[in-house]
């Protein structure tokens, strides 16, 4: 009986915490993403981000499951962007904007969230792949700086990645002819749009997740901090 007393009180503590962490890393998402030039960065016919980067941290320390709740999150507040705030090209993100005969779809909703949850899953085994093979001084430390580099890059590529050749398959013709360009141009706006806003985006995640991780990674700050 005392056993069950004391167990439940250890346990109702753990998921007030846990709560508690994934609504902080969710407030820091809203706050980028809904404060102008912040979270999302108007260009031309487009917006870059940086809002992957609080969900890649997030899955370092908390986990691919919280991870890709917060992923869910950033794919929720680009949909939101996009419906009530729209560039030429939103419809890829959302059903609920439509520019001349081009709509958005279903295409619109797998494009704004899948690529989104998977920024919260897939750095977690990324950086954990990355410290098994590490040399065991850095296994003990628990802290692998090019885990943190590889893991951030790898967050940031996937997100682009998969936005943009999702939006190939989907809406293809339809994106590149609403940015402006030749029809002809193909895949070669694809290419171009990652090269010009994902490898940035990459560099700047890895630094980033380096400079942010190396610190909340240690272990007696995950223990103050409770992840």
């Amino acid at each position: 009986m005392n056993n069950s007393i004391t167990q439940k009180p250890a346990g109702s503590r753990y998921s007030t915490m846990s709560l508690v962490q994934v609504a902080i890393f969710g407030a820091i998402i809203c706050i980028m993403a809904f404060t102008p030039f912040l979270g999302y960065i108007p260009l031309p016919f487009t917006r870059a981000t940086i809002i992957h980067i609080p969900v890649i941290i997030a899955s370092l320390l908390m986990g691919p499951k919280k991870g890709g709740v917060l992923g869910f999150l950033f794919g929720l507040t680009s949909f939101i962007n996009n419906t009530l705030n729209p560039t030429a090209t939103s419809f890829v993100f959302t059903p609920f904007y439509s520019i001349g005969e081009i709509s958005g779809g279903i295409g619109s909703v797998i494009i704004c969230f899948i690529p989104r949850i998977l920024v919260g899953v897939f750095p977690y085994f990324v950086y954990k792949l990355v410290l098994k093979l590490s040399s065991e001084e850095t296994k003990k430390r628990g802290v692998s700086n090019i885990g943190l580099v590889v893991s951030g890059v790898a967050g940031a590529l996937v997100n682009t990645l998969l936005v943009m050749n999702l939006i190939y398959v989907f809406y293809g013709e339809a994106y590149i002819e609403a940015s402006g360009k030749a029809a002809a141009l193909g895949y070669t706006v694809i290419l171009s749009i990652i090269g010009i806003n994902g490898v940035p985006e990459a560099i700047i995640a890895g630094i980033l997740t380096l400079c942010i991780g190396k610190v909340l990674l240690k272990k007696n700050v995950r223990e103050r901090l409770g992840f």
